[in-house]
């Protein structure tokens, strides 16, 4: 039979620390903002416009950026889109602000790359991709020659890119992709996380050996356990080797709607759980707006990122002195626009004041027709219930908390 471990009865050290405790990484700077380095999780997002469209781009990226995505990705699948991007950042600064872009590089892009890591402050690229290996039907294996052959081609291909980005202080993505691993890659360590890490790394140590670490990685994939396993993988791998790159976490392809929206989560939120994910992009088949909301509850629901408010109501039964659907949306649509607050929204006296303990205003139903509001643990009044959201508005006010939509 397993052991419990022995817990502390002290009421002046909790049993379980529920703080999550962050994979130590480096700080790897991208424009303006940090990944890493115990800075908040950074939210970032891709838009779906063409390149060559600078308008429609600059546009884009503003809109993502107004609503709280801190980094951009953008797609560079030529020369024309490269130098479309100077551009794009010239009128983003003379219009709007700077916005901190990433550049998307796949299939043979070492040119591509190299000119757009002159406009721009971060390059992504897809190992698998990037120097495209032609599939051969009649292999059967890779001999260690053949493995190693490429691997110095990579070498000399990346190099460039490398060089650029450390003599200009800016940073790289190495993006590996479940769906895209190099054919050497899967007759090497299979179509596997082992795989995918073992990519990663051969590009690390390409860059390590030229003295850049300005390096984010990520691990996609999508499906949530090779995706998880993968990143849990290379924390593993970075410890054993002395490494501390920031990891950018992500579900690819992760669809749309509710589904889109819970993989996602179940893929991110499990692994910043585990103290493991210093970026996150949520990808869903939606317009990139839909992403950025889900970015941030799952950062405040994880309690490492507070950009809201923090609704806790009851699921309502037959105890309920009011219509808590109701009412949770008026106390809602009241008090979105504020920040940093928990509010609580209690059907009724026996889930209320124990339940809400944590919040910092609470609504409770403890009388028919009428709402206590509370503060913290205190009961503050009782008002008749008609008036109860314009009361809670007021007991903000009356704390200095309030700030006009």
């Amino acid at each position: 039979m397993q052991t419990l471990p022995k817990l502390s009865t002290s009421d002046s050290q909790p049993i379980f620390d529920t703080t999550i405790k962050r994979f130590k990484t480096r700080p790897v700077k991208v424009g303006n903002v940090t990944i890493g380095g115990g800075f908040p999780v950074v939210v970032q997002s891709m838009i779906n416009e063409d390149t060559l469209d600078i308008e429609g781009s600059v546009a884009g990226i503003r809109r993502l950026h107004e609503i709280g995505c801190e980094i951009v990705r953008v797609t560079v699948p030529s020369m024309a889109h490269a130098k479309a991007l100077a551009e794009i950042k010239q009128k983003l600064i003379k219009t709007y602000q700077d916005v901190p872009i990433v550049a998307d590089v796949h299939h043979n892009g070492m040119k591509i790359a190299v000119e757009v890591a002159q406009h721009i402050e971060k390059v992504r690229i897809n190992p698998g991709l990037y120097v495209f290996e032609k599939p051969n039907s009649n292999r059967t294996e890779y001999t260690q020659a053949e493995f190693d052959e490429i691997g110095e081609k990579i070498a000399e291909t990346l190099k460039p890119l490398v060089i650029s980005l450390r003599d200009q202080g800016k940073a790289m993505r190495i993006g590996v992709n479940h769906g895209s691993l190099a054919e050497r890659m899967l007759f090497t360590y299979g179509d596997t996380p082992f795989g995918m890490v073992e990519s990663a790394l051969e590009f690390i140590r390409i860059c390590e050996s030229l003295d850049f670490r300005n390096i984010v990685i990520s691990m996609k994939a999508s499906r949530v356990p090779v995706m998880v396993a993968a990143y849990r993988l290379m924390v593993h791998r970075m410890t054993e080797f002395g490494m501390d790159y920031p990891l950018h976490l992500g579900v690819t392809e992760a669809g749309d709607g509710e589904y889109g929206r819970i993989k996602s989560t179940a893929g991110i939120a499990t692994l910043l759980a585990d103290g493991i994910g210093d970026t996150i992009r949520v990808s869903l088949t939606e317009p990139p707006e839909k992403e950025i909301p889900v970015c941030y509850s799952i950062l405040q629901a994880l309690g490492l990122r507070k950009t809201m408010v923090e609704y806790v109501a009851c699921p309502s039964c037959g105890r309920t002195l009011f219509n808590l659907e109701e009412v949770l949306h008026l106390v809602r649509e009241a008090t979105k626009h504020l920040t940093g607050l928990d509010i609580a929204v209690m059907g009724c006296i026996v889930n209320g004041p124990g339940e809400m303990a944590d919040a910092d205003y609470g609504y409770v139903g403890k009388t028919p027709g009428y709402i206590s509001l509370y503060r913290g643990r205190e009961e503050i009044k009782k008002v008749p219930q008609e008036k109860g959201v314009e009361e809670l508005i007021n007991l903000i006010k009356a704390d200095g908390r309030w700030v006009d939509p």
